[in-house]
């Protein structure tokens, strides 16, 4: 299987921290060119340093992906400093929910719809024309595990995520035959800065957490990294459309 990359400039959404940051560190390390975008400047920013410190080229551009003139802003960055893009990795998303369906608030709704499905579009909106002018690309958008079946007391972003992945499936068929595919990574539970905070209270609660993925622990950002990566590369060269679960076994069961 070669993991081998034909182009060079890799664009990640979110990438302040996380499994963004992973994973753009992770494309640096296979020496491509990459544009870090998130709303988070001080991270972003941070993760551009990890990239120069390890000898790579990055440039941070600050991004709201719900914004369009943002979006086409973040695309002008990317090719005024590298000239193209050839891998995307639309990874910025939320989930704020706490409780049943019922209990939501619109703001919620709009906020979680705004960024993990009209900021994956707006993306793809604006990627989708650079690729075909170059000749060819690949998008890899971040779903869910929640979005290939239920997430109780998360129906919004369930929903969101199915949303993604329903995104992901009618833009590949589009592009298909343009050297244009799109995929999309169902992480399940991931060891994130978010994840520990939300879990450091309750030690019981993550142990549970643990203990529901049938392989008995919680992944990695570097886990997901390696799917993104393998998904964009030549080595996935027959693979779109594609909704990849990396969830140690959960939709599994």
């Amino acid at each position: 299987m070669s993991m081998t990359f034909s182009g060079q400039v890799a664009m990640v959404t979110g990438a302040a921290a996380g499994i963004g940051r992973a994973t753009a560190l992770a494309f640096a390390a296979e020496g491509l060119k990459v544009v870090v975008a998130d709303l988070d400047s001080e991270g972003g920013e941070g993760t551009v340093a990890l990239i120069h410190a390890a000898g790579g080229e990055a440039i941070f551009v600050r991004c709201n992906v719900t914004k369009d003139a943002e979006v086409q802003h973040l695309m002008a960055e990317a090719i005024t400093a590298f000239g193209r893009v050839d891998y995307a990795f639309n990874n910025a998303g939320i989930e704020i929910e706490k409780g049943r369906l019922s209990e939501g608030t619109e703001d919620e709704f709009d906020a979680i719809m705004g960024v993990n499905v009209k900021g994956v579009w707006l993306c793809m909106k604006y990627q989708l024309p650079l690729m075909l002018a170059q000749g060819g690309g690949a998008i890899v958008n971040t779903a869910s595990v929640a979005g290939l079946g239920a997430a109780p007391k998360m129906s919004i972003y369930a929903a969101s995520k199915h949303a993604v992945i329903g995104l992901t499936k009618s833009a590949a068929i589009e592009y298909a035959k343009k050297k244009i595919r799109v995929n999309a990574v169902c992480p399940a539970v991931i060891d994130t800065d978010m994840y520990r905070r939300a879990h450091e209270a309750d030690p019981k609660k993550a142990e549970f957490v643990a203990v529901m993925h049938p392989v008995g622990r919680i992944g990695t950002v570097n886990e997901i990294a390696s799917a993104v990566l393998y998904l964009c590369s030549d080595g996935a060269s027959f693979t779109t459309g594609h909704a990849l679960a990396v969830d140690g076994g959960v939709t599994a069961i």
